[in-house]
């Protein structure tokens, strides 16, 4: 195929808009001008919702801003605690555990997903202890092993103990929680198939 060719093809083919840091390279767009669009930007994404520092900045690097024109802005909303990591975490855990009964492990993976660093996850994170985790996979283990009732013994405790597992609490800890919502029921205590077989043992993992 010659050139003339491939340009005929090319004929019609709509170019993508340029992005930020082409504009700025070009003199299309002023730095003053591109601060004010990533401004209006991260005004618009918090009032959707709150977000961290990390998060803020992958969107607008996905959006084309530079690094020199996001580090300033950011920097600006944070010193008007506008953009707050240490709020932020916080919400995170207060609402992950008690709306959903996630355990720790849980939260921990989603702070760090969401840019949160390792500090300020852990003083975030320090709002439950064991006995919060043994609450919430109480209560998680209730709820579950109700919605089991009629079906065979080992498949409720699978059932039940992978469904908090899946909210971060450790083996032992779901076993022993979905074990005592089974004894409340009135179900006689048995082994679980490939579980620990008492709630000593499985108290041992926590």
């Amino acid at each position: 195929m010659n050139e003339d060719d491939q340009g005929g093809r090319g004929v019609g083919k709509r170019r993508g808009r340029p992005s930020v840091a082409e504009r700025l390279e070009s003199g299309d767009l002023s730095l003053d001008g591109a601060t004010e669009l990533a401004r209006e930007s991260v005004l618009r994404t918090l009032t959707a919702a709150p977000r961290s520092r990390a998060e803020l900045a992958r969107a607008l690097a996905r959006k084309g801003f530079p690094e020199h024109v996001v580090e300033p802005v950011l920097d600006r909303f944070e010193e008007v605690a506008l953009v707050d990591d240490a709020a932020y975490a916080d919400m995170i855990v207060r609402t992950r555990h008690a709306e959903r009964g996630q355990a720790r492990r849980a939260i921990s993976m989603e702070l760090r997903r969401r840019g949160i660093d390792t500090e300020t996850a852990g003083e975030a994170l320090s709002q439950i202890d064991g006995d919060d985790e043994a609450e919430a996979a109480a209560v998680l283990a209730r709820k579950h092993v109700a919605r089991t009732r009629g079906l065979d013994r080992d498949k409720r405790v699978r059932r039940a103990v992978g469904a908090l597992s899946r909210k971060g609490h450790s083996p032992g800890v779901a076993f022993a929680a979905v074990t005592e919502a089974l004894r409340a029921e009135g179900e006689d205590e048995g082994s679980g198939d490939g579980f620990p077989s008492t709630t000593t043992e499985a108290a041992a993992d926590r």
